[in-house]
């Protein structure tokens, strides 16, 4: 077992932007891993309705 690993994992999500109102995009996120245990999280994106990707953070979480 390796030491220190990176792990990119996909799921869907629920968000709301002002321009598109709610929509679900698919957001992956690269996470650190040291001896099993999630140690940070070094980015979070999203693909958009046309294919652009974007940082995770523009978009509001639709609850």
């Amino acid at each position: 077992m390796r030491l220190l690993y990176i792990k990119r994992k996909t799921r869907t999500e629920k968000h709301y932007s002002e321009k598109m109102g709610a929509l679900t995009t698919r957001v992956t996120s690269i996470k650190r891993y040291f001896l099993g245990l999630p140690i940070s999280t070094l980015q979070k994106y999203r693909k958009t309705y046309y294919g652009k990707i974007k940082n995770y953070d523009d978009c509001q979480l639709f609850i």
